[in-house]
């Protein structure tokens, strides 16, 4: 290797508060702590969404309005491409499991689409999430393995998101 050559970051196993504190993209794409939970990060990161968006609809009503909470999945998604990316790079493992900004903002769409929904209903479309999320059955899995970097990480959990809202879909038609 040529002093010009940089050799690539040390994989990062078990990320640390440290580590999450050393960039804004790291604080973002590991959702503010919560993908740094030892016991299955990515549902601890879909709760912080499922919690973040109950708190932000229950105590700020008249700004997080539908079209308010669209812009704000849009533009989260933009940085969250972002986010991951660096994240990932830095943690020498493109998709790292304690990266749980995908779910958040993916939930955050599930939880949307289904407003107002019931306390029974947002338990539903929670575990409709994490399940086609963990399972990824096809295409979500086929994007999980073909898209790379920070959109690939971001746009698997939106396909997980839109097979979770079809799930409701199809029961509302029965």
């Amino acid at each position: 290797m040529t002093s010009l050559e940089q050799s690539p970051p040390p994989i990062i196993a078990k990320p640390t508060a440290r580590f999450m504190l050393k960039h804004p993209a790291h604080l973002i794409a590991q959702g503010f702590g919560s993908g740094l939970s030892p016991l299955m990060p990515g549902t601890t990161g879909t709760l912080f969404g499922w919690l973040s968006f109950t708190v932000f609809n229950t105590r700020w009503p008249l700004f997080f309005t539908p079209m308010h909470w669209a812009i704000i999945i849009a533009v989260s998604f933009l940085i969250g491409i972002w986010a991951c990316a660096v994240t990932g790079k830095n943690m020498g493992v493109a998709d790292h499991g304690s990266m749980v900004w995908d779910e958040i903002v993916a939930f955050w769409l599930v939880l949307l689409l289904l407003m107002p929904a019931s306390f029974s209903t947002q338990c539903w479309a929670f575990f409709w999430f994490r399940f086609f999320d963990m399972v990824k059955p096809p295409p979500i899995g086929y994007f999980d393995r073909r898209f790379k970097g920070g959109f690939g990480v971001m746009w698997d959990d939106i396909v997980a998101a839109f097979f979770a809202l079809l799930v409701f879909a199809l029961w509302r038609a029965v």
